[in-house]
């Protein structure tokens, strides 16, 4: 290997977001990580919901809103067929 062309491996300190702290190497000094073996839900056996930046709310409000769109749909679908007078189709 050629010499001066690799970074320096020192010692680095992990920060988790759950607050666990341990001491490894690597070619920075500090990390910072969101889940670590402390936290993890394969590590733990515990269902843990990760959410990264809001994405679980997102998905949730746009849920919703085609939920809402489907039932106006079907509103629309049931009201025009009571005003051809043929009854309305049930799933």
């Amino acid at each position: 290997m050629k010499t001066g062309i690799h970074p320096e491996y020192m010692a680095c300190k992990v920060h988790c977001s759950c607050g666990h702290e341990y001491v490894t190497r690597s070619t920075k000094s500090e990390l910072r990580v969101e889940l670590c073996s402390e936290c993890h839900p394969f590590y733990t056996g515990k269902q843990k919901v990760v959410d990264t930046a809001g994405r679980v709310e997102r998905f949730q409000r746009r849920q919703a809103a085609s939920e809402a769109v489907r039932t106006a749909q079907a509103a629309q679908k049931a009201a025009a067929a009571a005003k051809k007078g043929a009854p309305a189709k049930k799933k």
